[in-house]
């Protein structure tokens, strides 16, 4: 979770930044590691930002989370886990829109298909969409010729959250 608060700030450093420069052109600023310029300063953020592998770091967390979530029958916290990825993963594909279109299976059909039985408040509907679920993100995972990973219903526990 720390990662993710840095690259929160570091998106938001950056926001602020090409607003106050956006009028200014490719002035000098000064930083201590960020760059010289503008544009350089701009770069060395994106760096930090990552592509869709952060992307991908959020979303094993949600998805641990879900599905934990939906063997505790927590029907609200699998929502939650659940618009959270799918928010996550909008926010990817702003960085790596050539991915959208592998996802576009697991986004338009899986996520709703669970969303569904989250809302049905449904253990079967949910623990049957789930299996599907992880099987629409190693299809994605093929398509994106990244199939040595592969997704699997958690069978180790490691959320501390419990309802």
């Amino acid at each position: 979770m720390k990662r993710l608060s840095v690259i929160a700030s570091v998106t938001i450093i950056l926001t602020i930044m090409i607003s106050a420069c956006q009028q200014q052109g490719d002035q000098a600023i000064e930083s201590r590691w960020a760059g010289e310029t503008v544009q350089e300063a701009v770069h060395s953020f994106e760096n930090q930002i990552g592509g869709f592998d952060q992307t991908m770091m959020e979303t094993n967390y949600r998805y641990n989370e879900l599905y934990w979530a939906g063997v505790d029958e927590n029907w609200g916290y699998a929502e939650y886990q659940l618009d959270e990825m799918l928010g996550s993963l909008e926010k990817g594909f702003i960085r790596r829109p050539e991915r959208q279109a592998s996802s576009a299976q697991f986004v338009d059909q899986a996520a709703p298909r669970l969303m569904r039985a989250i809302e049905a408040g449904d253990k079967d509907a949910f623990m049957e969409s789930f299996t599907r679920f992880a099987a629409s993100c190693n299809t994605c995972h093929a398509m994106e010729d990244v199939a040595f990973i592969q997704m699997i219903v958690p069978e180790i526990r490691t959320s501390l959250v419990r309802f």
